[in-house]
């Protein structure tokens, strides 16, 4: 089967997902959320990236534009705001709910940008939803290939596989380092496991914190790509 309508098809069995799940009413999904954001505030500080609004700023399967929106919060100019996504009904809701960003139904693999274009490519739990190589090495080309020689890549997904869910695949830190060859990254383990998170969090919010904690608990990578400086 194709990959991209394998993807297409994965995707429509997720929608028979209980929706709370991933509500941010659910206590747990709202507190894998509000770490995950203060890691991203604390990495776009670190990268000089606190003020956002003169960045142009791509998302790689963007969904319904949820992360560019939450730029918007952080300062960023939604002129200047681009997302990719390969599922037609998420784009239709993007426009929708955004009206004013900039969201295209496209694949990643030939992304229409022109060379070193962006200061920050960002992909959310993409990657682990490819299971072909060639596909996954030809977005990261092209992820590389708009991206400024100053700017960096924001990546986050998990690197265990998920049992439950033969659609996806967990990447570990040697293929990501392979996906990206002649680059600098910055690595760190986030999110205290889901199900335990979603389980804890209603009873002890301050356990889930602690046990968050431990890295052996932690299931995403969250990374930070840069081209290397030629010399």
């Amino acid at each position: 089967m194709n990959e991209v309508k394998r993807i297409e098809q994965s995707y429509e069995r997720r929608k028979q997902l209980p929706s709370e799940q991933y509500s941010y009413f659910n206590p747990g999904n709202l507190f894998i959320i509000q770490e995950r954001e203060r890691k991203i505030l604390q990495i776009l500080d670190k990268y000089g990236l606190n003020s956002l609004f003169d960045k142009r700023i791509l998302d790689v399967g963007c969904g319904n534009g949820a992360w560019l929106r939450e730029l918007i919060k952080y300062g960023a100019d939604p002129i200047k705001l681009y997302g990719v996504e390969l599922l037609k009904d998420r784009v239709e809701q993007a426009k929708v709910l955004s009206p004013n960003l900039n969201i295209v139904t496209a694949n990643a693999e030939k992304l229409d940008f022109e060379d070193g274009c962006f200061d920050l490519v960002h992909q959310s739990t993409v990657f682990t939803s490819i299971l072909d190589m060639g596909m996954k090495q030809q977005i990261a080309r092209e992820m590389l290939r708009v991206l400024k020689n100053s700017g960096i890549i924001l990546w986050y997904d998990f690197y265990y596989d998920n049992p439950h869910n033969p659609d996806v695949k967990g990447i570990k830190r040697d293929e990501v380092t392979s996906l990206f060859p002649n680059c600098l990254f910055d690595f760190q383990k986030v999110t205290l496991a889901p199900p335990i998170a979603r389980k804890l969090v209603p009873y002890s919010w301050f356990l889930c914190y602690l046990l968050g904690n431990i890295p052996m608990l932690k299931t995403h990578y969250l990374i930070v790509i840069r081209k290397r400086e030629r010399k």
